[in-house]
């Protein structure tokens, strides 16, 4: 199991990672906080202090075409909020 997906790269989280040390992350759906919390600090080399999970469910979306109504969903995600320790840091713009 791959337990994280890809980083989240916004606004909000980057103030988050400057200010308080807090990064988020998308994670897989049947991940619990300690294998988020290992997965983190064997990935990036620092130490978790704590992890946050929220679970977002899909959405219905539906859109008007000339053959009619379209309705759809969008996926479901699970997204990990992880606090690291004093003096740790992530850089996800060093390796581009």
């Amino acid at each position: 199991m791959d337990i994280i997906k890809k980083p989240i790269i916004t606004e909000k989280m980057t103030n988050l990672g400057e200010k308080l040390n807090r990064y988020g992350f998308i994670v897989d759906k049947r991940a619990n906080k300690v294998q988020i919390k290992k997965a983190v600090e064997e990935m990036y080399d620092v130490r978790v202090d704590a992890v946050n999970t929220i679970v977002y469910g899909g959405k219905s979306k539906s859109r008007y075409t000339k053959t009619g109504i379209i309705n759809g969903k969008t996926g479901s995600f699970k997204k990990a909020i992880v606090t690291l320790a004093e003096g740790d840091n992530i850089d996800f713009y060093s390796n581009i």
